[in-house]
């Protein structure tokens, strides 16, 4: 009975000293905010190579709409800020590992990633649309009647033009954007579909022909990651993000990196 009492004590006591640490290493993951604000830096995981949200301008200091909303939130929150350059692939990794605090890295929101991390409210627009010439009224896809327009083969853009076209619109398909690009530019089809991105480079690059944006089909926003359960976090990161939209900031932020103005549905 002595050996049974004592190795029961001993479990006790084990447990107990397990459930502590686990509360404490709970408790140190759980406030994230305090000791971002307590260190005065906040970890931000951004692009590199993926303009117009994060890219290497020619004087060699990373530029983008996800760049600027970093600097936005960590001014905010009266921190510096802490650029960690990662890929799709890595980011979230990067934040489920403690590597950094937030994720700004035009971060799509969908169940599975859900599952693995907390998301704030959307701060920037990721929209697909129909680009044409500027004399063509095209103005929803009820316009898009008789009409030829390219798109990339099983992109979402396609699924969503596949949906929104009348019957007797015609939709040819490409196999990646340069081809779907070069389509219109050499005049192969009237109308376009592309993500915004692929447009203002082909905008950019081309001045072969008019490149009107005439709506959109599409609009997957882009969310700030935070870890799980990490709601003080997530609540000041609203915060921020509602103030920035209602004194114009993100939209000076979408008009200058996206050159489109920050939809009202966002």
């Amino acid at each position: 009975m002595p050996y049974t009492n004592t190795f029961s004590r001993r479990l006790v006591v084990h447990s107990l000293v397990a459930c502590a640490a686990a509360i404490a290493v709970t408790g140190a993951q759980a406030d994230v905010l305090a000791n971002v604000q307590k260190a005065g830096v906040l970890r931000v995981a951004i692009p590199q190579d993926f303009p117009p949200f994060g890219s290497m301008g020619t004087d060699l200091k990373l530029q983008g709409y996800d760049i600027d909303m970093a600097n936005l939130v960590a001014q905010e929150l009266g921190v510096k800020v802490e650029l960690v350059p990662v890929t799709s692939t890595n980011r979230i990794p990067y934040l489920t590992t403690s590597k950094v605090d937030i994720v700004i890295s035009s971060l799509g929101k969908n169940a599975e990633r859900e599952k693995v991390i907390d998301f704030t409210q959307a701060y920037a627009p990721f929209p697909k649309s129909v680009y044409g010439p500027a004399n063509m009224a095209i103005t929803g896809p009820v316009d898009l009647a008789g009409k030829t327009i390219g798109v990339t083969r099983g992109s979402t853009e396609d699924l969503a033009l596949t949906e929104l076209a009348p019957k007797d619109a015609t939709i040819r398909r490409y196999e990646d954007n340069n081809s779907t690009a070069t389509s219109y530019l050499s005049g192969q089809v009237q109308l376009v579909t592309l993500g915004n991105i692929v447009a203002n480079a082909v905008r950019e690059k081309s001045k072969q022909r008019d490149f009107d944006l005439k709506f959109a089909v599409e609009d997957t926003p882009c969310f700030i990651g935070v870890a799980k359960g990490e709601t003080a976090l997530a609540d000041k990161l609203n915060e921020i993000i509602t103030k920035a939209k209602s004194d114009g900031r993100l939209n000076a932020m979408s008009v200058k990196w996206m050159q489109l103005e920050l939809p009202a549905t966002l």
